[in-house]
């Protein structure tokens, strides 16, 4: 429940705190003395739009800050210490927005600074609003299923979920499967092209770095002749030639070095290390030689092998150009390609399956929209039958509710039927949309009769938000009528925190307790101050419904006349 509202620079408001107790709240007061400004605090609080124009005049700032109690196991709760917020011992939430005048508003929960959407999700458990535009949107036939369901109760809100969950999978896989039957033609053509590189790729059967070592080996076959020459010199080079009266090679020179030194090694070391080195150098030399003369011998020219390298080349090259630019390219290109064609083969697999997945889903979705079905046309009866019974004691005796379920052709996003409710307003007339017909006290009465069935109804499974806030639900209702909208409301405050915005005394009579807002003039202007929202007693609120009755607080008639509506409204109870 809230437990209080404290308000500064809203509106007319310079400052207010109005504490709120359990059952039925009235607020009243004249005609602009900030009545609405009280509820347009606690809509910030509950993440309404913030808009600069309500900040005071004058003002940097307009700021609302709320109490609420709220259990500590609760959804709320649990929301709450998602986003950070802390409360207290005794389930204390605290929470406040700010509006600046230059377009900014921040909202805080619980100490810390929080998204304004964040005060909007835990309203929703907190708080039930209703005003003028909660009447229109009572004509909605979304807001007229809602109520049904809710009065339905959990099972009915659960079955609710698994369907809408049903419904929207099998959205996606109709999606899917759309799209695999449209493209069906574009994925077989994909598969084809990708069919012939494949056979192409395993008809050439490239092999990782082939076009590298292709490369290196036609050098080779090319120039055999000038790499033979070269082999030859370098060798005669290193080990002479065969005839003796030749130029000896370096071989037979650094070894002729080496036995030099070995002579006398014995005599400096250091010549005995160069020695070593030489005989290392020799070792290699040798080495070298022996690898030229192979070498000599293997190169051989070969224009059979240099054909062939040169088709193979041209083959791999063709291939490549086509897939990127090299053989590893062409290897890349056909593993990706075989595991698409992979895809695109079971393509009718997957088809096959999607349309077994959305029979399976269709099947789901006719269980739970059966037992919706069954769970709304009991709750109909009920709801239907327990607001009627309302609208009698509203002072509308002939009036009667229908609550109408339509089989729709095929199954949607809500069910297997549309919700409406209908009014007969009296004897005689026919059913007609809520709305359609009816006039503004006529629909708040309507209104308030549905929202006291959803609470107190003996078949109402409804799950209801601990306050109620009702902004003149008495609009267009006088009389008895009023008598018996104040009577429901204080019915309404036994199972809930109620608070009423009220100009009708016979509603404000029945109030557990009774705020009034008064406007002080100050610096010539209008302002409401912290000392002008009082709760009023005993004659103090004899004197408020008086002046609500004649618009004199001190006229005897109408102080005997408020006298009386107190006595009634507490035998009434």
């Amino acid at each position: 429940m809230i437990e209080e509202i404290r308000i500064e620079n809203l509106g007319v408001i310079g400052a207010a705190h109005v504490p709120l107790g359990s059952g039925l709240t009235a607020i009243t007061g004249e005609t602009g003395a900030g009545k609405t400004m009280v509820l347009s605090g606690l809509a910030l609080l509950l993440g309404g739009r913030a808009d600069p124009a309500v900040v005071r005049t004058g003002s940097r700032q307009a700021t609302a800050e709320g109490r609420f109690v709220v259990d500590h196991d609760s959804p709320v709760a649990d929301r709450a210490r998602d986003a950070g917020a802390e409360l207290d011992e005794d389930g204390t939430l605290v929470a406040l927005r700010t509006v600046a005048a230059a377009g900014r508003s921040r909202a805080f929960l619980g100490g810390r600074s929080v998204p304004q959407s964040v005060l909007a999700e835990i309203a929703e458990d907190l708080v039930t609003v209703h005003g003028q535009q909660d009447q229109a949107r009572l004509r909605s036939p979304r807001r007229q299923r809602e109520a049904l369901d809710v009065f339905a109760g959990p099972e009915q809100g659960a079955q609710l979920a698994a369907y809408r969950s049903a419904w929207a999978e099998r959205a996606v896989v109709a999606a899917d499967l759309e799209e695999l039957v449209v493209h069906a033609n574009e994925r077989l053509r994909q598969a084809e092209l990708l069919r012939l590189g494949l056979l192409e790729v395993e008809r050439l059967d490239p092999q990782p770095g082939e076009d590298l070592e292709l490369a290196a080996e036609q050098a080779r076959l090319t120039h055999t002749e000038d790499l033979r020459t070269a082999a030859l010199t370098a060798h005669l080079a290193l080990a002479g030639g065969d005839d003796a009266a030749g130029p000896p090679g370096a071989a037979a020179g650094i070894d002729h070095a080496r036995r030099a030194l070995e002579l006398v090694a014995q005599h400096d070391d250091a010549l005995g290390a160069l020695a070593v080195r030489l005989a290392e150098v020799g070792y290699a030399v040798a080495d070298v030689t022996t690898d030229l003369s192979g070498y000599v011998d293997q190169v051989q020219a070969d224009p059979s092998r240099l054909a062939a390298v040169h088709q193979r080349r041209s083959e791999l090259a063709s291939l490549a150009r086509t897939h990127g630019g090299t053989v590893d390219d062409v290897l890349t290109w056909a593993r990706d390609a075989g595991l698409r064609l992979l895809e695109l083969d079971g393509g009718q697999d997957r088809t096959t399956a999607l349309r077994n997945r959305v029979a399976e889903l269709d099947a789901v979705l006719a269980d739970h929209a059966h037992e919706m079905t069954t769970a709304r046309v009991r709750a109909a009866d009920s709801l239907a039958s327990a607001v009627t019974g309302e609208l009698g004691g509203l002072a509308m005796p002939a009036a009667r509710l229908e609550v109408r379920l339509t089989p729709t052709d095929e199954l949607g996003p809500w069910g297997a039927e549309e919700v409406e409710m209908l009014l007969v307003a009296h004897a005689g007339a026919p059913a007609r949309p809520l709305g359609v017909g009816a006039s503004g006290g006529e629909l708040s009465r309507v209104m308030l009769a549905i929202e006291v069935s959803l609470a107190t109804a003996p078949g109402s499974q409804a799950t209801r938000p601990p306050t109620f806030v009702f902004d003149e639900v008495d609009a267009g209702v006088g009389g008895k009528a009023a008598v018996e909208v104040g009577r429901r409301l204080a019915e309404l405050g036994r199972q809930a925190q109620v608070v009423v915005v009220t100009h009708l005394a016979q509603v404000a009579a029945f109030a557990d307790q009774h705020l009034v807002v008064t406007k002080s003039h100050s610096d010539g202007v209008d302002v409401v101050t912290v000392s002008d929202v009082r709760a009023v007693e005993g004659t103090d609120r004899v004197a408020e419904l008086a002046r609500m009755l004649s618009g004199q607080e001190d006229s005897a008639t109408a102080l005997v006349h408020a006298a009386e509506l107190l006595e009634r409204s507490v035998v009434g109870r």
